[in-house]
């Protein structure tokens, strides 16, 4: 489907600078190997907690599992923070990517939460386990968030393609 012509297009999710940065900064391998990672260590850890949640086992497997969980969250945030002040010159909060680190901090809080819970002793096990629950629903939110910004990206490039074969079969002919 074709925008139409009134249909003010929409703005790329990188400069061209921005786009070379990012391409040319190890940060985007970090990033790219963590996220997955992280993911993964996620899907283990969701089936350790609602496992300890249905048969009241496995609750030090299910701790251990949310503690790696916000281990991982921890060191992709510190990368991703350097990655966004290499590509895009400052540490959050960059236009491009504001709503994604705005929601990143609620995903934090509440993983932080779980933390300070489970080592204040302030809530019981299966609070917590409810606590580190609502900290993955957020997760999942944020991952999506950022898998729609790889999406935009992909689409700013094919559509980048489009323009240079239009420009140059222009040049051609």
């Amino acid at each position: 489907m074709h925008p139409s012509p009134s249909r003010k297009p929409r703005k790329r999710l990188y400069t061209e600078e921005e786009r070379a940065r990012r391409d040319a900064t190890r940060w985007t391998l970090v990033q790219g190997l963590l996220a997955p990672a992280q993911f993964l260590v996620f899907a283990v850890s969701v089936f350790l907690v609602v496992r300890f949640l249905m048969t009241g086992d496995g609750y030090t497997a299910a701790t251990v599992s949310i503690i790696v969980k916000t281990g991982f969250l921890y060191v992709i945030m510190v990368t991703g923070a350097i990655w966004e002040k290499v590509v895009f010159g400052q540490y959050l909060f960059a236009p491009a990517f504001f709503w994604e680190d705005v929601f990143s901090f609620a995903v934090i809080a509440l993983h932080t939460a779980y933390l300070w819970a489970l080592f204040t002793g302030a809530l019981t096990p299966t609070e917590l386990m409810f606590l580190a629950l609502a900290a993955y629903a957020t997760y999942v939110i944020n991952a999506g968030q950022f898998l729609w910004k790889l999406r935009m990206a992909r689409l700013d490039a094919e559509a980048e393609a489009i323009e240079e074969n239009r420009t140059m079969a222009e040049v051609i002919a």
